[in-house]
């Protein structure tokens, strides 16, 4: 019967109390908190029994400058005058806008304190009780107010010759938007105590133990407490993975963890004596090599673990092992500088012919690949037992024909490469997700120029403008972040949906380019069959993955010369260098080689497997 009730008879009445007030609602105490009534509910009740002293919002600078203004203009008397004669004008004109919330007895204000009017027995003067400052500065109220007061008291020269004044620089502080361009370099110097930023990945054939050896580094650093180690060492031994404790501690999902394999790239950052390391871990089983690429797209030097116990090291390496894959990958992507860390060298007794064999066949390779001999290091190790790690080897049986650096040590010799910290500002998105509060959030690497918050950014190729709100750098906000930082920004002014993982910010003045259609070198890897027109490829660029159509083989090159050998050749085979059109299914963004060396590689796959390595040269419309 609830739906039936008389409701012509019922009596209100009954649901408000007798003392209910004007002005005031029904106290729902339910509904709104005691100091969020006090803030926003206007109450009669609470009339204040005189008027409050109110301070003002910091008009200091607009203050002198109108009073040194008004002073070059007017005696006392005259300006006395003719802020007497204007006074009633001028109260009408401000009082509207003076809009004051009055407490409950207290002295509470929202949002910016304007000076309040009142007046006086002597006649109408400004009043705003302040301390310490004097009676001129007292009868100020703001510069519109004075000009208004000043300019009907003065004769029509003497009000342009003030206006030429004013258009003087005014000592009023810069607006947020008219923000102070920082000097990024000598801020980059002051950062992290003058130390160098360096991103590195960590590569390998699955299983050689990379996220082991990762691991057990950054609890030897400190990086992971003792605390969290032994809960890992704990959940592992129940999930019947002892050996995967120090794993755990970048491998952190739980299908990383109950497989024993490392799927995505994790990140954190540790520091050594000269440099802070972004440590990227990237996966080593072949089915996850997109999200190697993307690691390894975002590097600048690269540590390359091998299992040295027998069989495992020669099945990383020959044909379908991911030792030579990486390896080759890391190079095409613009990584020079590489560490070889020999692991699991406490299985074969730290034999020196064991680590000889290993250096002799894998130094041979990595030459082929475009590594300087010089540029390449061979470290023997052991993740599990951390030996040779942070601190050099004391044992007997490595010392004795061992006398090179540790792990540690040679991460901390890698020279940092140049910073494009002048060129146009890019950032390639590796991760976009929803955090707390307005906006969306999005991660990766700035490849290029400076970004500080505030600033406007337009993503391509969804060409869409927003604002970063926020720049969050390894966890901690700042103000500002330039090339080589993996960053996390907060935008706002944009719908999420628009950005996906591979498009790239940019500055609105200097956008990057968007196409389907473009010209490159490439040099093709091993490959079974022959490359032919319309052969479908995957694009991995930077952290794309797009499919592609090779549309034309223009020519094939000379490898060392670049000339042209052969023009416009059936099919392409493998160790050529060859001019091909790719045309891709979406439009991609992507600037030019010789522009930005860091966006202008590419790798092409086929079939589970890398087959070539390019270079951008022409963008087609």
């Amino acid at each position: 019967m609830a739906r039936h009730r008389n409701v012509r008879g019922y009596n209100y009445d009954e649901d408000f109390e007798d003392d209910d007030l004007y002005g005031q609602s029904v106290e729902d105490d339910y509904c709104i908190s005691p100091s969020t009534a006090a803030q926003f509910i206007y109450s009669r009740r609470d009339k204040p029994s005189a008027v409050e002293p109110v301070e003002e919002y910091d008009y200091e600078d607009l203050k002198e400058f109108s009073s040194s203004l008004v002073n070059h203009q007017l005696s006392g008397i005259d300006q006395g005058k003719s802020i007497d004669s204007q006074s009633s004008q001028s109260e009408s004109e401000i009082v509207p806008k003076v809009t004051k919330m009055t407490v409950s007895g207290k002295k509470q204000t929202m949002g910016f304190e304007v000076p309040r009017v009142t007046a006086e027995e002597n006649g109408h003067s400004f009043h705003t009780p302040q301390k310490g400052h004097s009676s001129e500065d007292a009868n100020l109220v703001s510069s519109d107010v004075l000009e208004s007061a000043s300019k009907s008291a003065l004769p029509s020269h003497t009000i342009q010759a003030s206006e030429e004044q004013s258009s003087t620089p005014t000592p009023v502080k810069k607006s947020s938007k008219l923000r102070q361009q920082i000097d990024i370099k000598a801020e980059l110097e002051k950062r992290q105590g003058g130390k160098q930023l360096l991103n590195l990945v960590v590569i390998g054939h699955v299983d050689a133990g990379k996220s082991t050896l990762m691991g057990h580094l950054l609890y030897l650093l400190g990086d992971v407490n003792k605390r969290t180690m032994h809960k890992y060492e704990q959940e592992s031994k129940k999930a019947g993975k002892a050996s995967f404790a120090y794993a755990w501690v970048l491998d952190e999902t739980g299908e990383e963890r109950e497989r024993g394999v490392t799927m995505d790239v994790g990140m954190t950052k540790f520091e050594t004596k000269t440099k802070v390391i972004t440590l990227m871990d990237a996966p080593g089983h072949k089915d996850f090599i997109p999200n190697m690429i993307t690691g390894a797209a975002q590097a600048d030097v690269a540590v390359l673990v091998v299992d040295a116990s027998r069989g495992e090291f020669e099945a990383g390496f020959e044909t379908g092992g991911q030792t030579r894959e990486h390896g080759l990958l890391v190079r095409s992507l613009g990584v020079t500088q590489l560490a070889v860390a020999v692991n699991k060298m406490d299985q074969v007794n730290w034999q020196q012919e064991r680590f000889q064999e290993i250096t002799g066949k894998l130094g041979h390779f990595l030459k082929q690949a475009g590594f300087k001999e010089s540029d390449v290091a061979f470290i023997p190790t052991s993740g599990l037992s951390g030996e040779n790690l942070i601190t050099r080897s004391q044992s007997s049986e490595l010392t004795k024909w061992y006398k090179g650096l540790c792990l540690l040590e040679q991460i901390d010799s890698f020279k940092p490469p140049q910073r494009s910290i002048d060129k146009p500002f890019r950032l390639c998105v590796s991760d976009v997700f929803k955090d707390q509060g307005s906006g969306f959030c999005v991660t990766g690497k700035i490849e290029a120029g400076y970004i500080q918050t505030g600033d406007r950014l337009l993503a391509m190729p969804p060409n869409e403008t927003c604002t970063a709100k926020g720049i969050t750098l390894h966890d901690e906000p700042v103000d500002w972040a330039a090339a080589g930082d993996h960053v996390s920004l907060t935008l706002v002014g944009m719908d999420i949906i628009k950005i996906n993982v591979g498009c790239i910010f940019c500055v609105p003045k200097e956008p990057i380019k968007v196409c389907t259609r473009f010209r490159a070198r490439i040099l093709i890897f091993n490959i079974e069959i022959p490359i032919t027109k319309g052969f479908p490829v995957l694009l991995h660029y930077q952290t794309v993955s797009e499919p592609a159509v090779i549309k034309r083989l223009i020519s094939v090159l000379n490898k060392s010369t670049g000339e042209v050998t052969k023009k416009k050749p059936k099919l392409l085979t493998k160790g050529q260098n060859a001019l091909v059109e790719l045309q891709t299914q979406r439009p991609v963004a992507l600037e030019l080689y010789k522009d930005f060396k860091e966006l202008g590689r590419f790798m092409l796959r086929y079939s589970g497997s890398t087959i070539a390595a390019g270079v951008v040269t022409e963008i087609k419309d």
